[in-house]
């Protein structure tokens, strides 16, 4: 018998569905929200109610580009966290009463796990086990991946992201949000060597992104006081220097663990996986060390509902569902895997 999973992703700012039939992702439909781009920043509220006018006009699109019915699905799969919670209680609430309707069995799924199994949507794709270096705009953690379904986190930050590190750098230079990309686009024509940056070294496999935040405010100021025009003459030049320290703290740690574990597959994944930086980087490190590295197509790194039905269609092999009453968890870990039902 096929088996047709729906899938439905709400952690944050982005609307997505996905239908995926015996592991092979048919469609991935996304709605944006631009709404944010005023305020600089994600607004939960927003958000939520964003969720609310795009859920079902993205859940029908994609039920009606896969040529699959309702009646021939055979599970609900969506993000139970980690996100915002407003946005989660979108996806969640709109999963548990489709379900409910055409009694199917739910799968609840684990974001930070999902984007780690978007490197099984197409090939190539890692063999285990593997380190994942997971890279958003929440989170950076290093994920020693022994299996589809068992996964541990041995390394991660003990306060900001590297993504939030970007987005706040990059609005300090007065980039438009979200400023990652923007200041990723103008580090390809600067110099990287302009200007040093302090690199947080932490115990172990962590990471420590809030001092390079503090260290470019304080950079920023001391040079716009001597020259008020310093920002736009040097923006390009900034930007890469700004890039990378980021990238070499995330690479020092990620050739750690692979010393430590032993283990030369190495895979990105997140929001953050698109900057080309990073991407040119690890194609260095893979030549010099002998790395095999794999990145997602670039519609599977940021938040997306095909993830999110990899994950399901994994689960609903081993029999992993879970109950009705299951409750969103905005501050998920890694290793969660709910209930048989």
């Amino acid at each position: 018998m096929t088996v047709n999973i729906l899938a439905i992703e709400s952690s944050c700012d982005e609307t997505s569905a996905s239908v995926i039939s015996d592991g092979k992702v048919l469609n991935n439909i996304i709605a944006t929200q631009s709404v944010h781009e005023k305020y600089g920043g994600v607004v939960p509220e927003l958000a939520s109610r964003a969720h609310q006018q795009h859920v079902v006009p993205v859940v029908h699109e994609a039920l009606t580009d896969s040529g699959i019915s309702k009646g021939e699905l055979s599970a609900v799969a969506f993000t139970r966290g980690p996100g915002l919670m407003g946005s989660l209680l979108v996806g969640g609430s709109f999963a548990k009463s489709f379900a409910f309707a055409l009694d199917l069995p739910l799968i609840e799924v684990n974001h930070m796990e999902a984007h780690i199994l978007a490197h099984f949507i197409e090939d190539p794709k890692p063999s285990f086990p593997f380190i994942c270096l997971t890279v958003s705009g929440g989170h950076t953690q290093l994920v020693l991946v022994r299996d589809y379904l068992d996964m541990e986190v041995i390394g991660e930050t003990l306060d900001d992201a590297v993504g939030e590190a970007f987005d706040k750098t990059a609005k300090l230079l007065g980039l438009p949000y979200p400023g990652g990309p923007h200041l990723d686009k103008l580090a390809a024509t600067g110099n990287p060597g302009a200007f040093v940056f302090p690199i947080t070294s932490m115990r172990g496999l962590n990471y420590s992104f809030s001092g390079i935040k503090t260290a470019v405010l304080y950079f920023l100021r001391d040079r716009v006081q001597g020259d008020p025009g310093f920002i736009e003459k040097r923006l390009p030049d900034i930007c890469a220097s700004i890039q990378y320290t980021l990238i070499k703290m995330l690479l020092l740690k990620l050739m750690k663990a692979s010393t430590t574990y032993g283990i030369d597959q190495i895979a990105i994944a997140g929001g953050v996986s698109a900057n080309q930086g990073l991407r040119k980087a690890l194609a260095g490190l893979s030549e010099k060390l002998g790395w095999q590295v794999f990145i997602p197509r670039l519609e599977y790194c940021t938040d997306n509902a095909a993830m999110i039905a990899m994950a399901g269609h994994f689960k609903y092999q081993k029999g992993i569902f879970c109950d009705l009453d299951v409750s969103p968890s905005a501050k998920m870990k890694i290793g969660d895997h709910g209930k048989n039902k």
